[in-house]
C-alpha cells in the first residue's frame, strides 16, 4: 500500500481518541478481505470498532455489485442513514467496494445521497486517509475510484478470525462471462508478486493461523500477466506455500474450469497441506448454454477434468456453482445439467436462478422462459442434488476426518462444527476450547448437508 503515514498521523491528531468505526462488507470473500484492509487503515488512524452503527463516528459500507438486487439493498441502507446523519451531523459515511467502481453509481450517490461523504473504489483503498482528511477539512464530498498499482503488497488487516485467513493472490478478471459484471468493476487480471504472497502466508503460519484461503476471481490464471521468467504458475505457488513451515491447510477459490489443468490437480494431490477438495463452477451442463455464457469450455471438456480427478481418487470432494434458467434455456438443456450433476456426484452445489444484470451482455438477450418455469427447474435441481448428497455423504461413515473446528453448532447444544480437509461440514460433541484447532473425528452418521461424528 502507498505511504500515507503523514495523513494517518494528521487524522489521529484531528480526531483524537475514543472514536469508533462501523464497517460492513457485502458479497464475496474478496470483499470481506477488502473490508479487513479498510479496518486496518481505520485502526491505524486511531479508530476502535463497533457492531452498532448508532455508536459509530464513521460508517463504511463495503459493497457488492454481482446482482442488481445487492445494489438495491445497499441503496436502501444508505437511504436509511439519512436519519442517522441528522441525529449526528459529525457522522462520516462512506461507500466502498464493487458498486462504487462504476462511475455512474459514484455519480448517483453524489447526486442523490447527500448524507454520504466518501466514495471509494475497489482499487483505491489506500486513498481512504486522504479522502477522510478532505472531509475533516470541510471540503465536502470526496471520491476516488481510480486504479492504483499498489495491490501486491500486504496491508495491515483487522482479521475477522484468529485462525482462518484469506490471502488475495490476484485481482480482476479477463473472462467476460456474459452474465457477469466482475470484469467491469474489478478490472483486468493483476497478479500479486509470489514473494509478497509467500511472505504474507509465512507470517500467518508463524502467527498460528490454521487455514489459508487463497483468493482471486480466477485463481487458476494466476501469473498469466507476468512476463516470461518474471513469475510462477498457480500450481507452483501452491507447492511453494506447501513448503512453508507450520500446521495449516491451503484452500482456494474461485477456480475456472477452462484453466483447471492436470498440473493443478497433481499439485493438490501431491501437497499434503492442500485441501482435497476443488470448487469447480460448471454453471451449466449444456455446451450450448456454456457457449452463450462465454465460459470457453464444453461440457465434454469439463468432464475430462472430472474424470482425471476421479482417476486419482474416486471419492475426491467436488462442489460447483450452477445457474438455472439462463436466457432461453430449453428443457433439454436443463436436462443436460441434471445429467451432469448425476455423473459428477457433487458433494454440494451452490445454485442460483438467473438474474439479469445491467451492464452485461446477457442483459440484452431475449428470454422466453417464465419465472415460474425457472423456479420449477430450481426445485427439481435441488431435489436431485439432495438425493445425491444424501447417498454420497455415506462414504465418509466409518472414516476418520481431520477437521478444523470453527464454531458451535446452532442446533445441537454441546456440539462443535467444523470443516474437514475435504470441505465437508462435520458436527461432533466437544469443548469450545477446541475451536481454532484441528481434531480427528470418526464419522458415525451422515445427512444431506453434513456428517456427524466423535473425536478420537
Amino acid at each position: 500500500m502507498k505511504d500515507n503515514s503523514a495523513q494517518i498521523d494528521e487524522i489521529r491528531s484531528l480526531m483524537g481518541s475514543g472514536r469508533l468505526a462501523y464497517v460492513r462488507s457485502f458479497g464475496c470473500q474478496l470483499n470481506v478481505s477488502d473490508g479487513e484492509k479498510i479496518k486496518g487503515l481505520l485502526m491505524q488512524m486511531g479508530f476502535g470498532f463497533t457492531d452498532d452503527e448508532h455508536k459509530a463516528d464513521i460508517i463504511i459500507l463495503n459493497t457488492c455489485a454481482v446482482r442488481e438486487s445487492a445494489e438495491d439493498r445497499v441503496f436502501g441502507i444508505v437511504g436509511s442513514m439519512k436519519k442517522l446523519k441528522e441525529q449526528k451531523p459529525s457522522l462520516i459515511i462512506g461507500v466502498a467496494g464493487c458498486m462504487t467502481a462504476q462511475s455512474h453509481i459514484a455519480e448517483k450517490i453524489k447526486r442523490s445521497y447527500p448524507q454520504v461523504d466518501i466514495v471509494l473504489g475497489t482499487s483505491a483503498l489506500s486513498a481512504l486517509p486522504g479522502l477522510l482528511l478532505d472531509v475533516l477539512h470541510g471540503r465536502g464530498f470526496s471520491a476516488d475510484i481510480s486504479e492504483y498499482d499498489d495491490f501486491s503488497q500486504a496491508a495491515v488487516q483487522v482479521r475477522e478470525s484468529s485462525f482462518k485467513a484469506s490471502v488475495p493472490i490476484m485481482f480482476g478478471c479477463n473472462n467476460f462471462c456474459t452474465y457477469c459484471i466482475v470484469p467491469y468493476v474489478r478490472g483486468r487480471e493483476r497478479s500479486r508478486r509470489p514473494e509478497d504472497i509467500i511472505s504474507e502466508v509465512r507470517q500467518l503460519a508463524a502467527d498460528g493461523y490454521k487455514e489459508i484461503m487463497l483468493l482471486g476471481q480466477n485463481v487458476n490464471s494466476y501469473g498469466n500477466d507476468f512476463g516470461d521468467g518474471e513469475g510462477i504458475s498457480f500450481p507452483e505457488l501452491i507447492r511453494r506455500i506447501n513448503d512453508i513451515e507450520g500446521d495449516f491447510i491451503i484452500r482456494f477459490m474461485s477456480s475456472h474450469p477452462k484453466d483447471a489443468s492436470r498440473e493443478l490437480i497433481d499439485a493438490i494431490f501431491d501437497c499434503e497441506k492442500a485441501a482435497k477438495h476443488l470448487h469447480l463452477p460448471v454453471q451449466s451442463g449444456s455446451s450450448e448454454v456454456l457457449r452463450r455464457m462465454n465460459r470457453r469450455y464444453t461440457a465434454e471438456r469439463y468432464m475430462e477434468t472430472v474424470d482425471y480427478i476421479r482417476s486419482r481418487d474416486p471419492d475426491f470432494s467436488l462442489t460447483t456453482d450452477i445457474i438455472v434458467g439462463f436466457p432461453n434455456e430449453t428443457e433439454e438443456e436443463f436436462g443436460e445439467t441434471l445429467d451432469m450433476i448425476k455423473k459428477v456426484k457433487y458433494d454440494n452445489i451452490y445454485s442460483f436462478i438467473y438474474s439479469k444484470r445491467s451492464g452485461t451482455r446477457a442483459a440484452g438477450f431475449e428470454d422466453a422462459v417464465s419465472d415460474e418455469e425457472k423456479s420449477r427447474r430450481m426445485r427439481r435441481l435441488l431435489e436431485v442434488q439432495r438425493e445425491i448428497s444424501t447417498e454420497h455423504y455415506k462414504r465418509f461413515v466409518g472414516r476418520t476426518l481431520r477437521v478444523l473446528a470453527d464454531g458451535v453448532s446452532r442446533k445441537r447444544p454441546g456440539y462443535l462444527t467444523g470443516k474437514s480437509n475435504e470441505a465437508i461440514i462435520v458436527e461432533f460433541p466437544g469443548n469450545e476450547e477446541l475451536i481454532g484447532s484441528f481434531a480427528g473425528v470418526r464419522v458415525t452418521g451422515s445427512m444431506n448437508w453434513a456428517v456427524t461424528g466423535e473425536i478420537i
